[in-house]
């Protein structure tokens, strides 16, 4: 019997175990999309407990100690970060087979050293004693664990009102790796609440320097923020879609929706989506102007349960796959930017499984045949990035495409303790290709394949986002 989370866990063959050992363990970190916090990294801050590190805003775990019974005053309630721990501690022997088992032990792994048994209710207060002293430490920083687990380059997730200041901070304070900005521009295109979005486009008017009372004045002060982004080192925006759109509409039409807008009067949904087509196609065409990456988050359904809603607000881990039709309206919206040849690089991402297949071929579509792999199917995300979704993942990523142009793993998380995501991807990518080998579906050509996996661990990423590593 194979020890658990031993050097070789998850390779379950000899080409596996070469692969990972000898290609991927030591590549460096590209993490191009997660929602770290740049103060946090700016102040080079340091954890109370582990509590604070397991716990804000981890809604993974928040919904599992809710299908175990765990009272909610334990999860997001007023109880001490202790008692958190402890419920969390009682909770992790009963996830098994879910990612939060092996990567609770892996987190505890790295960068805390523990290891030989198995966390739960018995090793609770050896693990929160040993924590808590070691937190104390300069090595355990922020920034500390960042060089320790040899992340090079992080892409945080931040609004387009945003003045960067703490991004300006880390540039002058930390060495050793580089922190770049995201554009995500959802509330500017979330118009469903006209009084909530009149209040957002009074900060964007703000933070642009412009008055905006028209279509092309809202467009104007998006690029304006594109561009001061982009002199922070910004290569990427992000959107969440329910599902994609393209619905097409005039400059006269547009006018007339934008001052419907202006008079906070609702619009149809027709007319909602003809603003939201016309505003992430502008931003599409910014991203092209620039060189940037345009990220598609697709297939999230949030906020399900109304009741919950209104006791902890959103993002309280109340969301879930969707299923509206993605193929046609994809195609139809990517091909708008194409027909121009605006169609900036473009990573599409899906919740669902069942899509997998469809954006892995739709890729395949609108890539031109000079930029290497110009569109990507986007990494196993959220509720798919465990053993199970991510294999399903490369699977029809190999099958309807490249797998070699793949540009690899990221974390989408709040915690710098979850980049231990990436060993625990590497692993399973390796242990994959390595079954193909062992089976006799590939030729043992390690030093080639290797190539490969290290392309897909990190330099894939690299030379796609165009973000210059610190040596």
């Amino acid at each position: 019997m194979k020890e658990y989370l031993g050097d070789d866990f998850l390779l379950r063959n000899e080409p596996a175990r070469t692969l990972y050992h000898e290609y991927a363990q030591k590549m460096p970190i590209f993490d191009y999309h997660n929602h770290l916090i740049p103060r946090q990294i700016a102040e080079d801050m340091k954890f109370e407990n582990l509590a604070k590190i397991w716990f804000d805003g981890d809604h993974y775990k928040w919904r599992l100690m809710r299908a175990l019974g765990v009272d909610e005053r334990l999860i997001t309630g007023d109880a001490s970060d202790y008692e958190k721990f402890m419920a969390w501690a009682k909770t992790v022997p009963y996830t098994i087979g879910n990612c939060l088992y092996p990567w609770t032990h892996m987190e505890l792994k790295n960068p805390f050293g523990i290891t030989g048994r198995l966390f739960g209710p018995d090793t609770a207060e050896e693990v929160w004693r040993i924590t808590e002293e070691k937190l104390k430490k300069d090595e355990f920083s922020v920034c500390s664990i960042i060089r320790r687990m040899n992340v090079k380059v992080m892409c945080t997730t931040d609004d387009p009102v945003d003045d960067l200041e703490q991004h300006r901070l880390i540039r002058e304070r930390h060495q050793g790796f580089v922190v770049v900005p995201t554009f995500r521009p959802d509330k500017a295109l979330d118009a469903e609440n006209p009084a909530a979005w009149n209040l957002y486009r009074e900060k964007l008017a703000a933070a642009a320097g412009i008055p905006i009372r028209s279509f092309e004045d809202f467009i104007g002060a998006l690029e304006k923020r594109h561009e001061f982004f982009h002199s922070m080192g910004a290569r990427a925006t992000d959107h969440a879609l329910v599902h994609p759109f393209a619905e097409e509409a005039g400059p006269d039409q547009l006018e007339k929706i934008f001052r419907r807008l202006l008079a906070g009067e609702s619009l149809q949904e027709r007319e909602l989506l003809q603003f939201k087509t016309a505003g992430l196609r502008e931003v599409g065409r910014m991203n092209h102007r620039r060189g940037w990456v345009m990220q598609l988050h697709m297939s999230a359904i949030r906020n399900n349960n109304t009741r919950q809603f209104r006791l902890h607000g959103p993002d309280s881990g109340y969301n879930s796959m969707g299923d509206a039709p993605v193929a046609a309206p994809l195609a139809r919206f990517l091909d708008l930017l194409d027909r121009t040849d605006e169609l900036p690089k473009t990573v599409l991402f899906t919740l669902n499984q069942g899509q997998n297949d469809v954006l892995a071929a739709m890729t395949g579509n609108f890539n031109d045949g000079v930029t290497r792999g110009k569109i990507q199917f986007g990494a196993a995300w959220w509720f798919n990035d465990q053993k199970d979704g991510i294999e399903r993942h490369l699977v029809s990523l190999a099958n309807m495409g490249m797998m070699s142009v793949f540009i690899g793993m990221l974390t989408d998380s709040r915690s710098v303790f979850s980049f231990i995501r990436h060993e625990y991807f590497r692993r399973i990518v390796c242990n994959l290709i390595g079954k193909w080998i062992d089976e006799g579906d590939l030729p043992r050509d390690l030093p080639h394949i290797g190539g490969i996996v290290r392309d897909i661990c990190y330099n894939n990423a690299q030379r796609y986002f165009g973000i210059e590593a610190p040596k």
